[in-house]
C-alpha cells in the first residue's frame, strides 16, 4: 500500500539542479494519482521506484506538511515546471529530445513550437496507438524507436497511470542515457491545444478549479470526488 508519508519527492524547483546525469526515471504525484495508485500495485510500485518524484500539486505539499511526511516539500513542482528546465539545460548545449506519447498532430505543433523556442535541440516524435493497452507489437515498436533515436532527453506523454506504468515495465529494456520524465498534458500545453491556468490560479494553488470550471463534465468526479478521498487518505495517515 503506497503512503504518502513514507515517499521520497523532491523539496522544491531548485532541487532539479541536483538530479545526476545517466538515465534517470522522473515522474510526477499529485492528489489524483496518488488516489490512484492506491487501488493500482503497478503504479503505486512505478511511483515508489522511480528515481525521483515530484509534487506536482500544492495538495501534495500541505498534505506532506499536515502528516509530517519524511519528505517535506517546500513548494509545487509541476510537470510544466520540470519540462522546461531540461528543454532549457539541454538547449544550452544542443542535442536530441524525444516526445514519446500523444497524437500526430500535438506532436507535429510541439515540434513547431521547439524549433522556435529551443533552436539547438533535434526533436524526435512517436505517436503510439490509442488503445488501452499495447500488444506485444506496440511495445517493441515503442522500445526500438526509442532505442533507435538515443535522446539525450525523453519525455513520455501518455497520461496517468499509463505512462508511468508502461516507462517503469520497459525500463530495463530502455538502452538510453538520459533524464525521462513522464509528463501527460504538457505535451498539450506545449503544443496549444490546452490552455494552462493564467499566472495567478498557479501561484495560488488553484490550476485543479480553473480546469474544473473550464471542464466541469470531464473534471468534477476527479477533482470533487477526488479530492475528498485524498482528505479522507490523508485523515487515515495522520491518525
Amino acid at each position: 500500500m503506497i503512503r504518502l508519508k513514507d515517499l521520497n519527492i523532491v523539496i522544491c524547483k531548485a532541487d532539479l539542479s541536483a538530479i545526476p546525469d545517466g538515465k534517470v526515471l522522473i515522474n510526477t504525484i499529485n492528489a489524483h494519482s496518488y488516489n490512484v495508485a492506491r487501488k493500482d500495485s503497478l503504479f503505486a510500485e512505478a511511483l515508489q521506484k522511480g528515481d525521483y518524484l515530484i509534487p506536482d500539486g500544492v495538495s501534495i505539499v500541505k498534505a506532506c506538511r499536515w502528516i509530517k511526511a519524511k519528505s517535506q516539500p517546500l513548494e509545487r513542482v509541476a510537470g510544466w515546471d520540470l519540462f522546461e528546465y531540461e528543454m532549457d539545460k539541454l538547449n544550452q548545449r544542443g542535442g536530441t529530445v524525444m516526445f514519446m506519447g500523444s497524437s500526430e498532430k500535438t506532436l507535429a505543433l510541439d515540434v513547431k513550437q521547439a524549433a522556435l523556442k529551443y533552436p539547438n535541440l533535434k526533436v524526435v516524435t512517436f505517436s503510439p496507438p490509442y488503445k488501452p493497452e499495447f500488444s506485444d507489437e506496440d511495445n517493441r515498436a515503442i522500445i526500438n524507436a526509442i532505442n533507435h533515436a538515443n535522446p539525450d532527453l525523453l519525455w513520455i506523454g501518455m497520461t496517468a497511470p499509463k505512462q508511468e506504468k508502461w516507462t517503469y515495465s520497459h525500463w530495463g529494456e530502455l538502452n538510453i542515457h538520459c533524464h525521462v520524465g513522464t509528463i501527460g498534458a504538457v505535451f498539450d500545453f506545449f503544443a496549444g491545444t490546452v490552455e494552462r491556468a493564467p499566472i495567478w490560479w498557479q501561484r495560488h494553488g488553484l490550476e485543479w478549479l480553473y480546469r474544473l470550471i473550464r471542464e466541469p463534465k470531464r473534471m468534477w468526479r476527479r477533482y470533487i470526488i477526488g479530492n475528498t478521498m485524498f482528505l479522507w487518505h490523508m485523515l487515515g495517515e495522520k491518525f
